[in-house]
């Protein structure tokens, strides 16, 4: 019985371009998987004897947990001295030897594959052409924690982790409901990337749902490693700053996002999901917003729709009035910025711009360079580098101002700091070129081309344009929510009729 101590199997030169169907020989099925993963090793296959059958096993180390599979499966398996029901072999291992809740049995040797690199185990059974997929798994994972960006003073301490299943969890455990749908999908010819396409049924859009299927299925990529990969395809085609595809680190936003009637995109690997369709509005809005009172969410909504304009506008303004337009200024005002800017080597736009720029790299820099030294390299080298340049007289002072409140306002929309960090500069170039009046066509330009936005049959500005009286309700202004009602709010309501 030497031959039943031999667990390792040999690697024979088997060059198979699909593996097809479960092969009656188990041993067979081994050398094939040890074949097609040749020079890895991480991939384990054994083999042993159960009441005389040949067992094969193979796992991906790493992936699984190595004492459940010693205890629920091998273990039981070669120490099992009874005798196998001919031709039922494997169902009597599945209900009387083998324990455990994951099981299922598959008859395609791909697929058997694809769910051993998700960190099951699978077991051949001599004679059969079905094997056992066991599911052990012991994925590495992050511990749920608060989330970094999107912050709030009274929600959950609780954020999206890397690993799906605790994301779904972290959803389900808020949506209670049998509406509650997830339909699963796979991306990626190499990396195989497993999304969860969530939503409720009963309200949302049909032909908004069969529209982000459609988009998802077009996608045709060897990889797809986060959410940035989907994004491309689920955003308007349109060139455009601003998207309609939002994403969030909260569960809690999460769910109150699909109680809207909006589609969920949870991502494999990936600490946040994307929520399709996004509107412009939203990005003034937090869950703060529903636990503070109406006139305080109301009063803090308005502010930062001021801190967006702020952040966008203030920069090219000043260039534009201290260049072109300096009789609406008052005289003293006027005279203390000469004085300052006189002695300084660029003009104002350049100013401007150079500022930004420096801006822009010590924010990079803090947001790349490790933790513990991070944050002493954006204040430290923001004080620095703006002291020294206004005493050498690089940069006047009215303009580290400016600079200084506009960056403060682009945070306080995170969601928005890109769109706004180029239009920033585009109005800077504006004003510095044409003074208030391009200034002025910029702005209209941008209301425009917003307004023209529209992606899924939703315009971007609803309910502000097209004009919906009954959903301002819950726009930049807050109402009780007793006057809300059950939903808060309802995306379909937005919807084209003619779409």
């Amino acid at each position: 019985m030497a031959e039943n101590n031999k667990f390792f199997i040999d690697v024979d030169d088997i060059k198979p371009t699909t593996f097809g169907a479960v092969r009656e020989n188990a041993v067979e099925n081994g050398r094939i998987i040890k074949k097609a993963f040749k020079g890895s090793f991480d991939i384990v296959v054994k083999k042993g004897y159960c009441a005389g059958k040949c067992i094969v096993f193979a796992n991906c180390d790493g992936l699984c947990n190595s004492q459940k599979i010693a205890d629920n499966a091998i273990r039981p398996l070669l120490s099992y001295d009874g005798t196998l029901p001919e031709g039922e072999e494997l169902e009597f291992i599945c209900d009387n030897i083998i324990c455990g809740t994951e099981q299922k049995k598959e008859t395609s040797l791909d697929i058997a594959v694809d769910m051993l690199l998700r960190g099951t185990l699978l077991i051949f059974v001599e004679g059969s052409k079905e094997c056992v997929i066991f599911g052990v798994q012991a994925i590495p994972e992050r511990a749920i924690s608060e989330p970094d960006t999107d912050v709030q003073e009274f929600g959950s301490r609780e954020g999206f982790t890397e690993n799906m299943k605790t994301n779904l969890t972290l959803v389900r455990k808020r949506l209670c409901t049998s509406d509650f749908t997830i339909e699963m999908q796979e991306h990626g010819l190499k990396s195989k990337t497993r999304i969860l396409l969530c939503y409720m049924k009963g309200r949302v859009d049909p032909d908004i749902l069969n529209e982000v299927k459609s988009r998802l299925n077009g996608i045709d990529m060897d990889t797809v490693l986060g959410a940035g990969y989907l994004r491309k395809a689920l955003d308007t085609k349109r060139l455009s700053f601003f998207t309609m595809v939002g994403q969030t680190e909260r569960p809690d936003t999460f769910a109150a996002k699909i109680c809207e009637g909006k589609i969920g995109i949870i991502i494999d690997g990936t600490p946040f999901a994307l929520i399709v369709p996004r509107l412009f509005i939203e990005n003034f809005q937090t869950l703060d917003d529903y636990i503070n009172r109406p006139f305080f969410a109301t009063f803090m909504r308005i502010v930062r729709f001021l801190a967006f304009l702020i952040s966008v506008f203030l920069p090219g303004i000043f260039v534009a009035v201290g260049l072109f337009h300096q009789e609406m200024l008052p005289d003293d005002m006027l005279y203390n910025i000469v004085v300052m800017e006189s002695n300084t080597l660029f003009t104002l736009t350049l100013e401007a711009l150079i500022i930004h720029f420096v801006y822009e790299t010590v924010r990079e820099a803090g947001l790349r360079m490790p933790k513990s030294i991070g944050h002493a390299v954006s204040i430290v080298g923001a004080l620095v580098i703006g002291d020294a340049a206004v005493t050498a007289g690089l940069i006047g002072a009215p303009m580290l101002i400016i600079v200084a409140l506009t960056a403060i306002c682009s945070l306080v929309s995170s969601d928005l700091y890109q769109p706004i960090s180029v239009l920033r500069i585009i109005f800077i170039v504006i004003g510095g070129a044409t003074g208030l009046y391009g200034i002025m066509i910029g702005a209209a330009a941008l209301v425009i081309s917003l307004a023209s936005m529209t992606d899924y049959g939703i315009p971007f500005l609803a309910p502000v344009s097209p004009f919906k009286k009954e959903m301002l309700r819950d726009s930049l202004v807050r109402i009780s929510m007793e006057k809300l009602g059950k939903n808060i709010f309802d995306i379909n309501k937005l919807k084209f009729k003619n779409k």
